[in-house]
């Protein structure tokens, strides 16, 4: 930035080649062409940088609003289209979000667990059935989400997804689901 600058100023400041005599006869002497030198590449800087920040600030104006809770809505939505593979991004997409009980709640809230137990209802293939089930594992950490999971009737529907030999993994998450459950005492047939 300053090399620019600097080739700036000499751009705008250079002497004419004719005009030798007269600037040494002049008022001014070297340390003064400095100054002035310096002055222009300070003030090109700073005007560098104001557009750089400008820049920046109109760049995270236009993003920040895609995190936080917007972005568990459209992972929420995800979940309701017809595509496996849009599912499944959603899906994991909640797993990564459920880190803490507030966020769970408001996963809850949004509607994930019903949509996300719909999906594993639903589900045809055994990777659409593990980010399924990777998202309740998540969500069920906290005990007062579990228990509206079960509530939604999670519990069936875990009970009634085909099992793999193939995937370990996916047997594990609904090993853990189960006995979650049973630790809360859930009734499955509400």
């Amino acid at each position: 930035m300053r090399t620019l600058a600097r080739q700036l100023s000499t751009y705008l400041f250079r002497r004419n080649p004719g005009n030798e005599r007269t600037t040494k006869f002049s008022f001014f002497n070297n340390r003064d062409d400095r100054s002035i030198e310096e002055e222009a590449e300070r003030k090109i800087g700073w005007l560098l940088k104001m557009i750089f920040v400008g820049s920046v600030s109109t760049i995270g104006y236009h993003f920040f609003p895609y995190m936080g809770e917007n972005v568990m809505q459209q992972s929420v939505s995800l979940l309701r289209v017809k595509d496996p593979l849009f599912k499944r991004m959603g899906a994991s997409r909640l797993a990564r979000f459920a880190i803490d009980d507030e966020k769970r709640k408001k996963i809850l809230d949004l509607g994930g667990a019903e949509a996300l137990i719909n999906m594993l209802e639903v589900a045809k293939d055994d990777r659409t059935r593990k980010e399924a089930l990777k998202a309740l594992s998540a969500l069920s950490q906290s005990d007062e989400v579990a228990f509206s999971l079960c509530q939604a009737g999670a519990n069936s529907v875990i009970k009634s997804t085909t099992d793999s030999s193939d995937d370990t993994e996916l047997m594990s998450y609904k090993t853990n689901l189960l006995k979650k459950f049973r630790d809360l005492k859930c009734d499955s047939s509400s």
